[in-house]
């Protein structure tokens, strides 16, 4: 059986365990909640209890979900590179100055028991709005790896490449979809150093905008240009269509048709009223003020202008990452702000305009940091991969707010009850949109696919979220 080292105790923790201690730890929930079974009447085997406890949490999660709305957008804010848990959303105070360093201040929220790092006072005032998933875990400790794990739910390696979930959502809704804007739209680059479209193919690819919409004019890349008016746009549009000899020669090739058909709608769509989206100076000033006048507060303010328009799937790309091994403490004052100031503004903005409980809101980056900082030299102060905890915010999406889920122990180096796993959480995402987890994907290979098959991947999955639904 395969196993998991815990490096601060010397244990080795099965898988088995793992699932164990996540699954038995909402037990006591399960049984208040009238699902006491014979799970506790006679003798079971572990694998048993897992399998029957996991099973009772997940059709009542099933059930909740029958009576909540359906997802209709989502918006991702991947925080690449990996914010630190512990001087943010899962604070240590009482650590010690190795674990701290400059963050050893929290702030209450409006909920009991529920307190942030201090730089979240904005977020601190709406954690109503929001759960945090304190016990989210995984083992890949590299950028590239953990971040394909968090964006598609499968294990990195094997024979196919897997879509992320924001070409998931475009596939399933395809045929519904009326929107004015491509239906998958990446702010400002795509960051997960990986195809997002996977197997599916060019078809499903997002729509990168570049630019900036902090700046005085939001220069959608190939649509908005510098210097450049409208109808000269279009007409250099319209000679490179006249002049793209490979594209119209390969228009039987179904992968060039692919591309030419996704090109044409973001190109068409775009340059005609759904552009107007992209126009934040259509906003009034105090709301531009609200989410912050820096890139990541305007980009947020353009997701939600998104969302109005109908597009399913946002990703955010924090500017300026986190991947702060060293000249962490300074990155940390800087950014933070900007994270907490039009983060709140935007779970705000959209509970206002009554598009929280369709929206999907949630903000993680592909691991978190080392809890323990690392003074010696070159860091000087740093805080490296951490994939053993971090602390993903969920928000909106028929998901309930001001819950807690999973724990760490006093200094933020191990779960130490109701462990997380991609699985569980991108699972729970696909149930609340009405799509089949279980569902298979044509891939050209020919091989099993579905949107997540936890088993198959041998993934430590604990079940759905059934917690917060």
């Amino acid at each position: 059986m395969s196993t998991h080292h815990d490096p601060h105790n010397g244990q080795q923790v099965t898988r088995r365990e793992a699932m164990r201690r996540g699954v038995l730890g909402t037990a006591g929930m399960l049984a208040a909640s009238g699902m006491r079974s014979r799970v506790f009447a006679e003798e079971k085997t572990p694998e048993q209890e897992i399998a029957e406890l996991k099973a009772a949490r997940d059709e009542a999660a099933r059930a909740k979900a029958k009576d909540k709305p359906k997802i209709k957008s989502v918006i991702q804010i991947f925080l690449w590179g990996g914010m630190s848990h512990n001087d943010t959303w899962d604070p240590k105070p009482d650590s010690g100055w190795d674990y701290t360093g400059q963050f050893d201040k929290v702030v209450d929220t409006n909920i009991d028991g529920i307190q942030l790092s201090d730089l979240f006072p904005q977020l601190a005032q709406q954690a109503d709005k929001y759960s945090l998933i304190r016990g989210m875990t995984h083992g890949f400790g590299g950028h590239e790896r953990a971040a394909y794990l968090m964006q598609t739910g499968h294990r990195p390696g094997g024979q196919l490449s897997y879509p992320s979930m924001g070409a998931m959502f475009t596939y399933f809704k395809r045929d519904e979809y009326q929107g004015l804007l491509p239906p998958y739209i990446v702010m400002l680059q795509a960051a997960g150093r990986f195809s997002e479209e996977g197997f599916l193919g060019p078809a499903y690819k997002p729509f990168a905008t570049g630019g900036d919409p902090n700046a005085e004019r939001f220069e959608v890349q190939g649509i908005i240009n510098p210097g450049i008016s409208d109808g000269r746009q279009r007409a250099r549009r319209e000679l490179l269509d006249r002049t793209n000899l490979l594209g119209h020669g390969l228009s039987e090739v179904a992968d060039m048709a692919a591309v030419e058909e996704a090109k044409e709608r973001a190109y068409g769509l775009i340059l005609g009223s759904g552009r107007e989206v992209f126009n934040l100076h259509n906003e009034p000033v105090a709301i531009r003020d609200r989410y912050g006048r820096n890139t990541f507060g305007q980009q947020c303010l353009a997701a939600r202008r998104m969302v109005e328009a109908g597009v399913l799937y946002i990703t955010i790309s924090f500017p300026g990452g986190w991947d702060t091994h060293g000249n962490h403490f300074p990155t940390m004052r800087r950014q933070c702000p900007w994270l907490d100031q039009g983060l709140a503004t935007l779970l705000s903005d959209l509970s206002d305009r009554g598009l929280l409980d369709t929206t999907l809101v949630w903000c993680s980056g592909e691991f978190g940091r080392t809890p323990q900082v690392d003074w010696a030299p070159p860091w000087n102060g740093g805080r490296h991969h951490y994939p053993h905890v971090f602390c993903p915010l969920v928000a909106g999406g028929g998901l309930k707010g001001g819950h807690v889920i999973g724990g760490t122990d006093e200094k933020g180096e191990k779960v130490i009850e109701r462990p997380v796993y991609p699985a569980d959480l991108m699972g729970t995402f696909y149930l609340l949109a009405g799509i089949d987890a279980a569902a298979e994907l044509p891939n050209p290979l020919g091989l099993e696919a579905r949107v997540l098959d936890p088993e198959k991947e041998e993934m430590e999955s604990t079940g759905l979220l059934e917690e917060i639904m």
